[in-house]
C-alpha cells in the first residue's frame, strides 16, 4: 500500500497509512497479527478515526447554527489524506488540516494530529485537535479499531470483555437509520464481565454511553489477551458484523444523533465545544 510507514521495537511492529492515519497492522515482532486485516467481504475498515462526528446524522445532514451541510456517518477524517509530519523508529505522526473539501461539509479551521507510538508491548494511539477558527468549534471524536476474533492463540475458546472497574453499564442501541435510541437497556455485563457471542450484534453495535471506565481486557480462557486503556474517551462501543472474524473495541467522545432530534451538531450527545486557539487530546492504548 502506498504512503505506508512502519514503526517497530523489540516487541511490536505497526504500520500506518496516510489515508485516515489508520493503523493497518499490529504484529508481534515474530509476525503474529492482532489487527483485523480489512477483508472487504466483511468490512474494509481496520482502525478508522472518527472526526468531526461519531455515528450517524439525521438524513445525512448536520447543522452548525444556521448552516446546514451534508456530512457522512463518522465524518470525513477516515477518508482523508493526512500528511506525515514526524517519523522515528518507535513513533509517527500524521496531520490533517482543513481544506476546501473539509470546509464544504465542516466550516471550521482546524488541525488534527494522530500519533502512533510504541513502548514495550504497548501501542498508544493519540489524537490532538486544534481549533484554528475564530469561533467555538463543535465536534465529536472516536477510535474504531478492529481486532481479530478469535484472538490468535485462543481459537475455539469463549471470549469476553472484562471491565477493569467491574461495572455493569447500561446499554444503548441505534435504530434502523443509525440514530441513538432514547431507552436505556439493562446491562449486558455481570460484575464487569461480558461473554461474547455473535448473536449480540444482530441489531448492530452495543453502545455503553457511560460507566464502562477507562480500561478493559479482551480475553479468552487461555492464550494471549489484549489490555486497553482510554484517555478522555467516556463512551464505549463494541461492534462486529455477525460471525465476522473481528471485534471492534471503540472508545468515543460523542455519539450518534438521538432518534427524533434535529441536525444541530451541538445537540449530539458528547459534543465538545473547543474555544478558538485551544486544543484537546484523546488516546487509547493496547498492550499485548
Amino acid at each position: 500500500m502506498a504512503d505506508l510507514v512502519e514503526i517497530a521495537n523489540e516487541h511490536l511492529k505497526v504500520s500506518v497509512s496516510a489515508q485516515g492515519a489508520e493503523t493497518q497492522s499490529l504484529q508481534t515482532i515474530a509476525g503474529q497479527e492482532f489487527l483485523w486485516h480489512g477483508d472487504p467481504a466483511w468490512w474494509s475498515g481496520r482502525a478508522p478515526v472518527l472526526f468531526p462526528i461519531v455515528g450517524e446524522t439525521p438524513d445525512g445532514k448536520i447543522a452548525y447554527g444556521d448552516e446546514l451541510r451534508d456530512l457522512p456517518r463518522h465524518g470525513f477524517a477516515r477518508r482523508s489524506a493526512f500528511s506525515l509530519t514526524k517519523h522515528s523508529d518507535h513513533q509517527c505522526t500524521y496531520r490533517l488540516e482543513d481544506n476546501d473539501d473539509t470546509r464544504a461539509v465542516y466550516p471550521f479551521s482546524f488541525a488534527l494530529d494522530i500519533t502512533h507510538a510504541l513502548e514495550g508491548r504497548t501501542m498508544r494511539v493519540s489524537a490532538t485537535v486544534w481549533n484554528r477558527d475564530t469561533r467555538n468549534m463543535p465536534f465529536g471524536f472516536g477510535f474504531h479499531p478492529a481486532f481479530r476474533w478469535p484472538i490468535p492463540g485462543a481459537e475455539g475458546l469463549q471470549h469476553r470483555i472484562v471491565l477493569e472497574n467491574g461495572a455493569e453499564p447500561t446499554l444503548a442501541q441505534i435504530d434502523e437509520s443509525g440514530l441513538l435510541k432514547a431507552a436505556a437497556l439493562p446491562s449486558l455485563f455481570s460484575e464487569g464481565v461480558l461473554d461474547l457471542d455473535p448473536a449480540l450484534f444482530e441489531h448492530d453495535a452495543l453502545i455503553f454511553p457511560s460507566g464502562a471506565g477507562a480500561a478493559l481486557r479482551f480475553e479468552a480462557d487461555t492464550g494471549p489477551s489484549l489490555h486497553f486503556a482510554f484517555e478522555n474517551l467516556p463512551n464505549l462501543a463494541l461492534w462486529q458484523k455477525p460471525d465476522a472474524p473481528f471485534l471492534c473495541i471503540e472508545p468515543w467522545h460523542g455519539m450518534a444523533a438521538r432518534a427524533g432530534a434535529g441536525p444541530q451538531i451541538t445537540d449530539r450527545p458528547g459534543t465538545i465545544m473547543l474555544e478558538p486557539g485551544q486544543s484537546v487530546s484523546f488516546a487509547f492504548s493496547v498492550t499485548l
